[in-house]
Parts: structure tokens; sequence; C-alpha cells
């Protein structure tokens, strides 16, 4: 019989600890502009978080290799349970400065990046383990990420507002806690050999060999070049309108922190959908014209609504189309990725893969603050809107992408190689 355990317990821990996570990225942001009243220090602060978190990815690969993904699992969500949950204990304390929350959030956002690495890589193994079709297993997994939005950023708009940021951010750290114990109790998987020899070098030579064989084969992969490139611009823009943009939007138009909690969720619900969309009829589609019309259409117009919308109602309407668009992408980006990448590269060709599409996101509410403060929020939007429009037509235009299909199926000729 195949197990499924470990996979679906690997999903749960992630469902449940997004959910905290989601609850917190409205719960922070929500906190620092209602004290400070400043989109950059909101900016700064999310900056503070991501940097080490995308910083993590990329570096931390060849160490999870050699400690096992699931004891960088189990590890990485424990430690950030402690210091989120040291957040909530500083501002009772009276002693949460902004040098101290961007020293706890900075953390927090780094030993994060090492645990997301090994879940990257432990959700091919799970799956394979269970039998299941990588494609299925990417949307199911990247459906527990967006389910968990679904869950928690409505339920974070209404705590903020019943219970107050600070009890928010606790249950956020509850969260990881309960991550860590699942991972701990049933994520169990046979470890995977790591592709370097033991005898070959030690310490830093043999971590900068390791993390060099990761970017060598990225390097080498021109449609996984170009994913990575198109999902860092996307990144960094999208970071500035949810961390930020969204955040003053919602301020000087509706005025409650319960409205920005309800498009969160309404985005989550629409991200489930798609998500469910690419991993039932993903492998019955093609793959490049779902991942392209799937960002053209999942993108600017979120932007572009807040330009000329005076009430919510609209921008509901188009967040929850948008998203259920950009939903169907994930299953896609995935499967692509889980096939052209080695097992035993999983762990730092992920964590790279990851990183690098990243690397826009730590700058994006920086960029989104200051871009307000500069030139207003219409502007700003509209400016991101056009640079999202112009970089979702890439797919359309360079030839690269045409790799991006299924691969032919393998046909045996050997009687040998036929297995029952």
């Amino acid at each position: 019989m195949r197990r499924r355990t470990p996979f679906v317990a690997l999903i749960g821990s992630y469902v449940i600890s997004v959910a905290g996570t989601s609850m917190s990225a409205v719960a922070i942001p929500w906190m620092v502009l209602t004290t400070t009243g400043s989109a950059a220090k909101t900016g700064l602060v999310a900056f503070a978080e991501m940097a080490p978190y995308v910083a993590a990815q990329a570096l931390a690969g060849p160490l999870v290799d050699r400690a096992g993904l699931r004891r960088s699992f189990v590890v990485g969500n424990a430690v950030a349970a402690v210091a989120v949950g040291a957040i909530p204990l500083m501002s009772a304390a009276h002693a949460l400065t902004l040098p101290v929350l961007l020293g706890l959030v900075a953390l927090a956002g780094g030993v994060r990046g090492a645990a997301d690495t090994a879940n990257s890589a432990l959700v091919p193994t799970t799956a394979t383990a269970a039998g299941m079709a990588l494609e299925r297993a990417a949307g199911l997994n990247s459906g527990a990420n967006r389910t968990a939005l679904l869950l928690g950023a409505p339920l974070a708009g209404a705590l903020v507002t019943l219970a107050g940021s600070p009890v928010v951010v606790a249950i956020d750290a509850a969260t990881f806690a309960v991550a860590a114990a699942i991972g701990a109790i049933w994520v169990r998987v046979p470890r995977t050999a790591p592709a370097t020899n033991e005898a070959d070098g030690s310490g830093l030579r043999r971590y900068g060999r390791d993390l060099a064989a990761g970017l060598r084969f990225i390097r080498t992969d021109r449609l996984l070049l170009g994913i990575i490139t198109m999902v860092a611009v996307t990144n960094l823009l999208d970071q500035g309108l949810s961390e930020v943009m969204l955040p003053v939007w919602v301020r000087d138009t509706v005025g409650s922190a319960g409205a920005l909690g309800l498009l969160a969720g309404i985005g989550g619900l629409g991200s489930v959908l798609g998500n469910l969309f690419g991993a039932w009829l993903g492998p019955r589609l093609s793959r490049r014209a779902l991942y392209s019309v799937g960002y053209l259409v999942g993108g600017a117009p979120r932007f572009l609504v807040l330009v000329v919308a005076g009430t919510l109602a609209p921008v509901i309407g188009v967040t929850l189309v948008a998203e259920v668009f950009a939903g169907s992408l994930n299953p896609v980006i995935g499967a692509t990725s889980y096939e052209r990448i080695p097992e035993e590269l999983r762990a730092r060709v992920l964590g790279v893969v990851r990183a690098s599409a990243w690397v826009g996101i730590p700058f994006g509410a920086l960029v989104g603050g200051y871009v307000i403060e500069a030139v207003g929020t219409r502007m700003a939007l509209l400016a991101f809107g056009v640079a999202y429009l112009l970089t979702t037509l890439a797919p359309f235009v360079f030839p690269s992408w045409r790799q991006l299909r299924r691969p032919d199926p393998v046909v045996a000729t050997d009687p040998e190689m036929v297995t029952a």
C-alpha cells in the first residue's frame, strides 16, 4: 500500500502555518501603519522580514540537504514560533520599539526560509511515496497555501478589530509550533543522499560546491530561468500591492481593517478555486496556454481597478476573478520544476528557484511605500499595474516558453524495463 500519511501531514502542517502567517501579515502592517502613520515604515518592516526569508532560501539548500529535509522543516518552524511569539510579549511589556520589531521579524523570516526550502523538497518526495502525480501534488500544495490565506486573513481582520494586533501575532506563533509538532511526528520519509561525495572537502568548501551545483543547474535551464525572472518581477509588484498599497487604499477609502481582511479572504477564495481548477484540468490543458492567460488576467487588473474604484464592491469582484486565474498558475510552475530538477538536487535547486523568484519581494513593499509618498497612491498603483501588464506579455513573445509543456511519455522497448 502506498503511504499517504507523510504527504497529508505535510499539507496539513502547511495549512496551519500559513494560516497563522497570513493573520500576522494583516496584523503587523496594520499595527505599524496605525501606530506610526508611515507607509515607509510599514514597508521597512515587511522588508526586514522578507529579505532574510529570501536569502535563507537561496543559501540554505546545502545545509538542508546535510541536516535532512524533515529535521530542517521541524527546527525552522520551532524557532519561528519562538521569534514570532516574542512580538506580543514585548508589546505587552511596552518594549516593542521599531528596531526590536525589525530584529524579531528578521529572525522569523530567516528560519522560515530554511523551513520552506525543506517543505518545497518534501512535496515531491512525499507525493512520490503516495503514488500521486506531481502536477496534482503541486496543485494541492499551492491550494493548501491559498486555503490558509482564505481562512487566516478574514479572521485576522476581525480579530485585529476585536482583540488587537498582538493577539493575532501570538496565534501565528502557536501555528508554527503546531506545524513543527506535526512534522516531527508524521512527516517521515527516506533520506535522500546528497549529490556530493562526503570525502570531497568539508565545511565551507563543501557548502560552496553544493550551492554552486544548484546554481549551475538553473543557469543551464532557459525555461526555469524565464519562469524565475517573470515571477521575480511580478512578486515584487504583488508585494508592493498587498503590503503597502492595498492597506493604504483601504485606510483612505474604507477606513477599516475588516475590509483589508475581507479582500485578502476573497483573494484566498479565488486562489483556492484557481488551484483546484489547475490541479483538476491542468493535466488536460496546454501548460503554456494556462500559464500565459492565467498571468495576463490574474495580474494587472488588480492594480488598475484600485486606480478607478471609489468603493469596495468593484475591487472585490476584480480580485476574485483575477485570483482564480492567478491560482491556476501554481500547478503548472510546480509540476514543471519537479519534473526538470533531479531528486538529489531538489532542496538546493528549489531553494534557489524560490529565492530567485522572490528576490524582489523584500523590495516590493519598500519601493511601494516610498513611491506612494513620492507620487501618491493612484499614480503608484498605475505605474505598478502597467509594469505588471508588460511583464505578463513575455510568454506570448519569447520562444523559450514553447518548452512549457509536459514531457513526452517514455516508451519502453526492453521487456526488462516494464514493471508492474
